[in-house]
This record gives C-alpha cells, structure tokens and sequence, in this order.
C-alpha cells in the first residue's frame, strides 16, 4: 500500500502538501488520463467520442456506487456546488413566510444562495453550531414554515463533522427538505445518501475527490427529481438525447434533466480516473486512514501549551481538517504566520482565525513532522 501510494502520489521533495480542503492533489492515474485524453483530441479530435461517452457512464455508476444512491438516474454532472445548490433554491416553490434554516459556519456557498431568497419572502434562519449539541442547535430554528435545511457534511473552518443521519431524520419526520453541501468529507469520508434521508448532496471534484476544478456530482431523490422547477434548458436534457432533428421534446426523466449542454469530458475522464484509485481502496478505509492522521495532529497540537485546538477532538465529530491557533497571536499574525508557512513549502489554509491542515489519506506522517518544524522556526523567525 505506501509503495502504490507513494507511486501514485509522487510529491515533490521538501513539498508538505496539507491543503486538500481548498484544492486536493491529482493521483498519476489522474494525469496520465488527462495526457491521454489530450493527446487523442491533438491527434484525432473527437473520433472516439463513442468511448467518450462509456466513460461519462462509468463516472456516473462510479459515484452512484460511492453515495449509495439507489440509482444512477439519480446522479447529475454539474460545473460546481454553487450550481447545484442553485438549482435547488430556484426549483423550489417558494411561498412568502417560508424559511430556511442552516449554520453560521457555512462556506459562502451554502449561504449567499439562501439568502438571495430573500427577495420573495424567504426567510434564513441561522443557527449558532458552536456548541456540545450543534445538530439540536439546528433543529431548534426549524418550525412548521421551514421548507429546508441545509448543511455542510463537514465545516469548512473548524472541520466540525455533523451528525447527518439525525438531522435528516428529522427533516423526513418534518417534511422538510435535506440538502447536503458534502464537499468537505466526500472522498475523504463514507456516506450514504439513502442511510441520512437526503433529499440532495453536491459536493465539487476538486477537493477530497482529487480530481479537476469545474465538475461537481448532482444527487437529487427520485421524490424530488421531478418537482424541482427547470431554468436551464438545452440539447443535453431532454428525453430522447440523441435525436436532433425532433421538433418536439421531453425533459428526461433522470437527473440529467440538470445538465442542459454539453458535459465536461476532459473533467470527466480526470475524475474517472481518480475514482477508479478511491474506490479500489475502498473509502472505509480511506476514512479510517484520513482520520487518523487528523488525530495525529490534533495530539501534536494538544501537546503544544502553547497552542490552541479550533477543531473537535472527538473521533465521531473530526474530519480530514485540522485548525488550531497561537494563544499569543492575533488575526494579523496569524495570516502573517500562513503567508510564511506557504513560503516555506507548507502548503495550508488560513481559516477560522486559525492555520488549517488537511491531510488526506496518503499523506505521510514525515510531512507533519516537516510542516511543524517550519512552523515552528517561522515564528522563531
């Protein structure tokens, strides 16, 4: 397994990659399909787009198989997260003292769409997470108005990982619709969509996916594939795909009803290709490896008196993010301290009024020990 890894993961010296919560490290496989695909567009265009399109097939069966969704049908190929929590928040039928409800810790994703709904009526209801029980936190903002609830799988600051099967519980006993922003953990972390009762997750390629900016997977219940309201239109959603000359359509009854144009198939094969290495290691495994190398860091900076830990410690609430602070340090410092940092080669995010690292499973335990000895002589500096 470390030589597979080592191989397909092959870093530049000196390089401490933590950073897979902003943008993840493409695999070998990853690049060479890429190679590969570019070559045969160089040399001969688009002739084998047939093989093409088996390809966008298996994607979609891969991250069925990956969410456990109950079918393929249920699975669309979006540019981003952003577009899918759009296409949620436009479908909807909205009706004025509606409200939504999700937390103050969201990425601005999962919270400027929301409130953009403001305009008809809508209101957002913000629950405060920063407790023992952040999921009863949540809940207790939702009402008989609540229309929705959405959640990061995992916070994007503090790495906080949500109970989701509680919480969509909850929402199927309330009828409200369940949105999962899953970008933090998927890849890094199992999930099954049926097991949570969500009625969406989206989650973008390029972080724990390890695969291509501008793609995203669309999963959206068959309860609600039909009852979300079209704004995009286009050759790519319609019933019968292939016939161009038709004068007359059908919205298709699968998830590609989402996709209005033509698919990314250069993201296609990179994220193909990525996931053919997840899938083969097998993502309980994965996240069994992700967590604990958070754990490993989360004991060096409890070891530190001198830092202080912004993340949970608690095995069930961590995630594949790490971010601790100085005691003695301000904002300032701070992000003057992980400008240095990435001066230095340590690849990392300033986050939550802290430094953020984010390992994923085939980080070595040498790259911590690296990373913590720059850090330490920057602020000796």
């Amino acid at each position: 397994m470390i030589d597979q890894l080592a191989y397909e993961f092959p870093l530049q010296s000196g390089l401490a990659y933590l950073n897979h919560a902003a943008v993840g490290v493409w695999s070998r496989r990853t690049a060479e399909a890429v190679h590969t695909f570019a070559d045969e567009n160089m040399f001969q265009g688009a002739t084998d787009y047939p093989k093409w399109m088996k390809v966008e097939q298996a994607l979609r069966q891969q991250l069925t198989e990956l969410l456990h969704a109950e079918s393929v049908d249920d699975i669309a190929l979006l540019k981003n997260t952003s577009e899918g929590l759009s296409v949620i928040a436009y479908g909807m039928d909205w009706q004025r003292g509606d409200n939504v409800v999700i937390s103050n810790q969201e990425f601005p994703s999962n919270r400027i769409v929301w409130q953009s709904l403001q305009e008809h009526g809508v209101e957002v209801r913000t629950a405060d997470i920063a407790c023992d029980d952040p999921e009863a936190a949540l809940l207790a903002c939702c009402d008989t108005h609540t229309r929705l609830l959405s959640i990061s799988s995992v916070q994007y600051g503090t790495g906080l990982r949500m109970d989701l099967q509680r919480l969509g519980e909850a929402c199927l006993k309330h009828n409200v619709f369940f949105c999962v922003d899953a970008i933090q953990s998927l890849g890094a972390l199992s999930i099954d969509v049926q097991a949570i009762h969500a009625d969406a997750v989206i989650a973008d390629a390029h972080k724990w996916l390890l695969g291509p900016e501008g793609l995203a997977v669309f999963y959206i219940s068959p309860a609600w594939r039909e009852k979300l309201k079209l704004h995009q239109f286009g050759w790519h959603m319609v019933e019968n795909i292939g016939d161009f000359d038709a004068t007359s359509w059908q919205t298709a009854s699968s998830a590609r009803r989402f996709e209005a144009g033509s698919p990314n198939m250069l993201g296609i094969h990179a994220l193909h290709a990525s996931l053919t290495l997840l899938l083969d290691i097998g993502i309980d495994h994965i996240e069994r490896m992700v967590l604990e190398r958070s754990s490993a860091l989360i004991d060096m900076v409890l070891e530190d008196k001198n830092l202080q830990l912004l993340s949970p410690s608690q095995w069930e609430r961590c995630s594949g993010i790490v971010t601790f602070r100085f005691k003695s340090l301000n904002q300032q410092q701070h992000i003057e301290l992980y400008q240095r940092l990435m001066k230095k080669q340590v690849i990392c995010a300033y986050r939550a009024n802290g430094i953020r690292f984010s390992p994923h499973f085939y980080t070595p335990y040498a790259c911590f020990d690296l990373a913590w000895s720059r850090m330490m002589a920057c602020c000796n500096d």
